[in-house]
């Protein structure tokens, strides 16, 4: 069984970066289209960066410019590289496929505040 487990968030000022770190255990291939999500208190989750296929990513406009996806393909370990955050990027953060295929982790705290 496939368990997801998120790390990496804090509290940081505006303009600072975090780098958050989620860990595919339990898969014995790698999952070409992982993704990071989050979600804001009282607002729905939302899609924040993906793998569109085992190179290519997609981001949303609110972090296009300023958050990176990338994998150590060796370690099936999925980051999200986030720059110049902004107090809107505060949320909790998730990983998971693209559609959502894994039960949800418990995700990492990103809080964005001077």
């Amino acid at each position: 069984q496939v368990r997801l487990v998120e790390s990496g968030g804090g509290l940081v000022q505006p303009g600072e970066s975090l780098r958050l770190s989620c860990v595919v255990a339990g898969s014995f291939g790698r999952i070409d289209t992982m993704a990071w999500y989050r979600q804001a208190p009282g607002k729905e989750r939302e899609l924040v960066a993906s793998f569109t296929s085992s190179s290519s990513t997609s981001y949303a406009d609110s972090v296009k410019g300023r958050f990176t996806i990338y994998r150590d393909n060796f370690r099936n370990w999925i980051y999200l590289q986030m720059n110049s955050l902004k107090p809107e990027d505060t949320a909790v953060y998730y990983c998971n496929t693209a559609t959502g295929t894994y039960n949800w982790g418990q995700g990492t705290q990103v809080t964005v505040s001077s």
